[in-house]
């Protein structure tokens, strides 16, 4: 089983990088987002680049549903592209000129510190990247001036949120430097259990600092989030009948809806950890989790809300046996 997999989802390290010779992203004309695109992609030989200039909407935001890339980046109207190489994604043309990231299931952020650095170095070796003495590397929002990394860990956490112990932690994070948003990022709402803790801001902070700081942290999270799972399977089957329930509606319901969905993904994860529910992983679900959003599930299709409530049912039904 992945490293810590019952409390964290995934782990990401992202880089922040333009280059010297061109305004940012918000000022480029389409001619030059042409050539940034075919000079990333000259440096990083070996990746499989996907074109998302004259993507239809459906498909590119199937890709941020799965994480794979930001929704402003399947949005943009602009040239853009993602050049990827099995857990390393490059989104070009996106906020910043090159967004690199490197995303992980479970808690491994040094294993994905590491995969990140080897592709920036190529970056940094072979392009003109913005960079000034005092402020680092330069990007497009001020909270990523510095090394530009943002670090990230996505984190399932019911055993928290409903003993409400959730509140108190969250607002500390600020006084360590860390941010918390939902499974999306900035302005998304957190579904699901489903958080995102980050570095607030990367300028006067090292890399190694800010991976230690979250490290340090989220290991901490881990060690209450499990204390009140434990709480909650002490309280014996009042806890265990919704969770049961909810099992019970993914295997066999006709028609289930996104939202109704995410609410019973979580109630069933947590039943795995408590040992409720037997015979489904946490990859399994997980993974379902990003097979049946909207824009996912409509892939190739037209179907109307009503449609794909039910094709998600059937697949439901599938990956659960």
């Amino acid at each position: 089983m992945n490293k810590d997999i019952d409390t964290v989802i995934s782990t990401r390290v992202r880089f922040a990088r333009n280059l010297k010779d061109y305004p940012f992203t918000s000022r480029l004309d389409p001619t030059s987002c042409k050539e940034i695109i075919e000079k990333t992609e000259g440096v990083l030989k070996g990746f499989e680049k996907i074109d998302f200039t004259d993507m239809d909407p459906v498909t590119a935001t199937s890709y941020a549903e799965r994480h794979v890339v930001s929704s402003e980046f399947s949005n943009s109207k602009l040239p853009r592209a993602l050049l990827e190489k099995g857990d390393t994604r490059v989104m070009v043309c996106e906020e910043d000129h090159i967004r690199l990231q490197v995303i992980k299931q479970g808690f491994v952020l040094d294993e994905a510190y590491a995969e990140a650095c080897s592709t920036d170095d190529k970056l940094l070796s072979e392009l003109r990247i913005a960079y000034d003495e005092h402020l680092g590397f330069l990007t497009h929002c001020p909270t990523n001036l510095g090394n530009g990394m943002r670090a990230s860990v996505m984190m399932f956490l019911p055993g928290l949120a409903m003993t409400g112990e959730l509140k108190a932690i969250i607002s500390q994070l600020p006084k360590l430097g860390l941010t918390i948003r939902g499974m999306y990022g900035e302005g998304s709402r957190s579904g699901g259990f489903i958080y995102q803790i980050s570095n607030a801001e990367s300028l006067g902070s090292s890399e190694e600092n800010i991976l230690c700081k979250l490290k340090d942290t989220v290991t901490q999270i881990i060690i209450r989030e499990r204390l009140a799972r434990d709480r909650i399977k002490s309280s014996g089957e009042t806890a265990y009948d919704p969770l049961s329930r909810a099992y019970g509606i993914l295997k066999y319901a006709y028609s289930v809806t996104s939202e109704e969905f995410i609410d019973l993904y979580a109630r069933v994860r947590l039943g795995v950890y408590l040992g409720i529910i037997e015979g489904v992983s946490y990859e399994a679900l997980d993974e379902l989790f990003c097979s049946v959003m909207p824009c996912t599930l409509s892939m190739g299709e037209q179907l109307s809300p009503a449609e794909r409530d039910i094709k998600r049912a059937q697949i439901i039904k599938t990956v659960l046996g």
